[in-house]
């Protein structure tokens, strides 16, 4: 069953309801990334990891070392919607891929916020219904 995400004005195609976003800390410069479905209108955290700890990104409760990543399955309720910063300092933005797992290689995969800007906000949408 194939998905979408709003992300600002552009649409985003899925092949399924999993995706995930991936950037860059902009002090440490290490990789995080998180696993999202999109479960009855909501975005659902299923999962996450950081490539090593520092400044502002302490991995959550739970975590567990795997291969050199802190894995953990945070405790967030479903999301309408994800409100993302363009700062543009990060030089990468974020990456938006169809449903993977850290360290594998990336699926469909699309960079947003790159420039700095507005923040952007991630909704799901309906691929019938082109202009939501």
């Amino acid at each position: 069953m194939s998905s979408c995400l709003l992300v600002g004005g552009a649409m985003i195609a899925l092949a399924g309801p999993g995706f995930t976003l991936e950037w860059t800390h902009s002090v440490e410069h290490t990789i995080w990334h998180e696993d999202w479905i999109i479960s009855e209108g909501h975005l659902v955290l299923t999962g996450a990891a950081v490539k090593g700890s520092g400044a502002g990104m302490d991995p959550g409760p739970g975590a567990v070392l795997r291969d050199g990543w802190w894995v953990w399955s945070p405790d967030l309720p479903p999301q309408p919607q994800i409100v993302m910063a363009a700062s543009g300092a990060t030089g990468g933005g974020w990456r938006i891929c169809d449903a993977k797992h850290h360290g594998e290689a990336a699926g469909n995969c699309r960079d947003v916020g790159q420039q700095a800007g507005e923040p952007l906000i991630l909704r799901p949408c309906d691929p019938a219904k082109p202009a939501q």
